[in-house]
């Protein structure tokens, strides 16, 4: 059996720490919970297995320390997206993410938000803080058209959720095939005649050169003045100055964006000021015991590695996923 030896790099280590001993006792296991300390620790250690959380943001991540080390051969993302790491070298080393573990949560995020704006909750609140009783009506989400971009784990679970509230449900995935859940599935090439059908719109792809952008001015102009986005992605999937507009415009009814091209989201960004707009600091992915749940998927898949077996949720550095 391979006895590798592993760097836990997250801001938990000592948690995550206690679930890899529960199977893993034997192995040589260092923890970092710095992006600065990384560098030097896996030269130190020769580390061939590094499991790392995006903790501290993209910017400051050691992306060429990691990659570029000849002792690693297999990174495991703690959580699903893996942009922060592209270009890779897939010949030569191995990338897995923890896709899964958790798109349910990420899909209730956005069923929630759904149901903020079809419950008028903004208007209510607004009406409460000045202490006055207003006629008022609420809208239900069932029956309506939601549609997904992007259908691996995240967008599934949306779907599945969507479908507990009869949505009517459209996928769009770069190789469309009938899709659990999802009423019609199409390829991004479809976009344009989807965009004015959906009621909802849900974008959980993963950032690409060929969705970069790809909510833009025209996706915008497309859609109904009634429809909302909900984007728990990442920044750069939707045109920052394209969605601005239109929450200035009023082009739509509102939207719900935990991701952002620069995070922490600056103060003097004009999305702060609008109030059809929902912004959270990119923790639709963050809840109690995620990071466990992502130690021991990697627990498993470390389990795999030792005996030579094939590694569960291998990412395509050319796919994103």
């Amino acid at each position: 059996m391979n006895n590798p030896i592993i760097i836990l790099h997250t801001d938990n280590p000592g948690a995550s720490l206690d679930v890899l001993n529960e199977r893993h006792s034997d192995l040589e296991i260092h923890t970092c919970g710095s992006y600065q300390a990384l560098p030097e620790m896996i030269e130190s250690v020769q580390a061939e297995v590094v499991y790392s959380v995006r903790f501290d943001g993209t910017p400051k991540f050691p992306r060429q320390p990691l990659l570029g080390a000849p002792s690693v051969k297999w990174v495991s993302v703690g959580g699903s997206g893996t942009d922060h790491l592209n270009p890779w070298n897939a010949d030569t080393m191995i990338v897995t993410n923890s896709a899964g573990v958790a798109a349910d949560m990420m899909a209730q995020y956005a069923i929630g938000a759904m149901f903020h704006f079809s419950l008028e909750l903004p208007t209510f609140r607004a009406a409460q803080q000045r202490r006055e009783w207003i006629a008022g009506q609420v809208q239900p989400i069932t029956g309506k058209t939601v549609l997904i971009l992007g259908l691996g784990q995240t967008g599934m679970a949306v779907a599945r959720w969507a479908k507990m509230f009869n949505m009517y449900t459209l996928g769009v995935r770069a190789h469309p095939r009938p899709t659990e859940n999802v009423d019609n599935v199409y390829t991004t090439a479809d976009l344009p005649s989807l965009w004015g059908m959906a009621d909802y719109i849900v974008v959980c792809t993963p950032l690409l050169d060929s969705t970069r952008g790809i909510v833009d001015a025209d996706a915008f102009a497309s859609m109904k003045e009634s429809a909302v986005l909900v984007d728990v992605s990442r920044g750069g999937v939707t045109d920052e100055v394209a969605l601005t507009n239109a929450l200035e415009g009023r082009a739509i009814r509102g939207a719900a964006f935990d991701v952002f091209a620069t995070e922490p989201l600056p103060a003097d960004n004009p999305l702060w000021g609008y109030d059809n707009l929902i912004i959270t600091p990119h923790c639709s992915s963050v809840y109690e015991g995620w990071d466990l749940k992502s130690v021991e998927m990697f627990s498993e898949n470390l389990t795999r590695y030792r005996e030579g077996q094939d590694l569960v949720n291998i990412v395509d550095p050319l796919k994103g996923y």
